[in-house]
């Protein structure tokens, strides 16, 4: 036995006592959290496909999407402002990069709600993709409510070829770059079929996820540990 006191095992050791505790206290909670979000996604998911779109202002009667309210389905009046449109970059959809697109539009009672009208492919090595134009004049439009993401890189906003382009799906990035005041924090996410729609971006739902993947996982680290 006296070969565990060597250095070599020593080290080898505490990095294997590190991983356990790992397990316990960071990994399998972590994986937990997650399963716990999902769920809760799923069910606000659910309940909104249930309950029939309601005018915007019904819900957002303030300057911000609540956390409470995402994923309900509103009706938003009013006109698209294209000179305001942003692309947001390095998405992915079917495996294929493309870059999302969002126009804001400028409600009656003068506030702007930024609309996330899709997804457009973006060709390998194509600096800009081509984005079909937002219809002119007053619009009606049905979407979900969405809260702002957050782009932890940090990187800042570009312009390139006369176009907005930026890394997260953010409201307040809009503002920041176009200079637009009363815009709303939060934005809509297009339904499909509605005026100046491109590809939609899809909506998971309790039916398109397993479930309890996370769980699931949480659950292997704690069997590992126990296996040690």
């Amino acid at each position: 036995m006296r070969f565990l006191l060597r250095p070599g095992w020593i080290a080898f050791m505490v990095v294997v006592v590190g991983f356990v505790v790992a397990c316990y206290t960071l990994l399998a909670p972590w994986q937990f959290g997650r399963e716990e979000q999902r769920q809760a996604q799923e069910q606000a998911i659910s309940a909104a496909d249930t309950t029939p779109p309601v005018p915007f202002g019904e819900l957002v009667s303030g300057s911000s999407v609540t956390a409470a309210d995402e994923w309900r389905q509103v009706v938003v009046a009013g006109t698209y402002l294209p000179e305001a449109e942003a692309l947001v970059r390095l998405r992915v959809v079917d495996g294929k990069p493309a870059s999302e697109v969002l126009t804001p539009v400028r409600l009656a009672d003068g506030r702007v709600v930024v609309v996330d009208r899709g997804s457009v492919a973006t060709d390998e090595g194509q600096a800009l993709p081509s984005v079909a134009p937002a219809p002119a004049g007053p619009v009606t439009l049905v979407g979900r409510l969405r809260l702002d993401e957050t782009d932890g890189s940090g990187r800042a906003p570009l312009t390139d070829g006369g176009r907005l382009q930026i890394y997260a799906a953010d409201s307040r990035q809009v503002a920041s770059a176009t200079g637009l005041a009363d815009v709303v924090e939060g934005y809509v996410q297009l339904a499909p079929g509605q005026p100046g729609v491109l590809t939609p971006i899809p909506v998971s739902t309790p039916t398109t996820a397993a479930p309890f993947t996370n769980g699931s996982y949480a659950l292997q680290w704690l069997t590992f540990r126990s296996a040690r």
